[in-house]
């Protein structure tokens, strides 16, 4: 006896295809798309029907003869995703088939939508057509080929050159932290410690002519976590944080780094790492960033 089962293959098929006529209702609304326009039926209670049917499906009454263009956007009211398309699908990569609403429109149609990503489709996204070449068009809703996604949002690369020139103050800071020191001023008037070095006091106005030198320590004030990518940063999320140095009365701004993002804190006590001084220039990249010293944390 045989094992395997018993089959027998068979077609149905119309040779030439099975030919309707489509009425004035559907033809109308066929010859619309051929002519890369979507348009609707109006009801008697003044509603829109597309796809167009012959009779209101609420009533039974016939629909009138006044013909509406929608869209051609609409709103992707619910969706379902084909990871694998078949044959005879409208495309042949992943796709979603959507129930769209037309804009003007009562009533929705599915057709597909090519989003491009499963993670792109959602309850009320924005498509518009994509249309066959006209002179592919031949009457029949396969003249939109599909859906896509509105465009919502453009990457702008965005990149200026300039040059500035630091001034006498800036100039010396910088100095120091080539050599791999923080250079400070402290306002004789008010005592106030100021890092950067400045030759002028913010709060009094009186000439800085004192200059000092501060430790590479200091004490994390806030901070914020970055998710955007920087190249001075060690990895991405990043740590921007004000940093007290020891001895001075304002803040200053630095990257964090070895350290997990989610163990920074305020009150933090932290050191500077520095380039080899091999690799130091006048620039404060040669402060790769600060890392915890493992000290308690300050009270702030």
């Amino acid at each position: 006896m045989p094992s395997d089962p018993l089959v027998a293959e068979h077609v149905l098929e119309f040779p030439g295809g099975y030919t309707r006529t489509t009425g004035p209702v559907i033809g109308r609304f066929l010859t619309e798309l051929r002519d890369g326009r979507i348009v609707g039926v109006r009801t008697a209670d003044d509603r829109v029907l597309v796809p167009p049917l012959e009779y209101d499906p609420a009533t039974g009454e016939p629909v009138t003869d006044t013909y509406v263009q929608v869209g051609p956007a609409g709103t992707v009211l619910s969706w379902a995703w084909v990871e694998t398309p078949r044959k005879g699908h409208p495309l042949d990569h992943p796709f979603a088939w959507g129930l769209i609403r037309l804009d003007g429109a009562d009533t929705s149609l599915v057709h597909a939508v090519d989003a491009g990503d499963v993670k792109v489709m959602r309850a009320g996204l924005r498509v518009r057509p994509r249309w066959k070449p006209e002179s592919e068009r031949a009457g029949h809703i396969t003249d939109i080929s599909c859906f896509v996604p509105e465009v919502t949002t453009m990457v702008a690369h965005v990149r200026t050159e300039y040059r500035i020139q630091p001034g006498r103050s800036l100039a010396r800071f910088l100095e120091g932290v080539r050599d791999g020191v923080f250079l400070a001023g402290r306002c004789t008037s008010c005592d106030k410690v100021y890092v950067p070095y400045r030759t002028t006091c913010p709060q009094c106005g009186s000439s800085i002519g004192e200059e000092l030198e501060l430790p590479d320590t200091g004490t994390v004030t806030t901070f914020a976590i970055n998710n955007l990518p920087d190249p001075r940063a060690p990895e991405v999320p990043f740590v921007s944080a004000y940093i007290l140095l020891d001895g001075a009365d304002v803040p200053m701004i630095a990257l964090m780094g070895d350290v997990p993002v989610r163990d920074v804190r305020q009150g933090m006590r932290v050191r500077a790492v520095w380039l080899p001084p091999e690799e130091r220039t006048l620039s404060m990249g040669n402060i790769k960033w600060f890392a915890p010293t493992g000290e308690p944390d300050a009270e702030l």
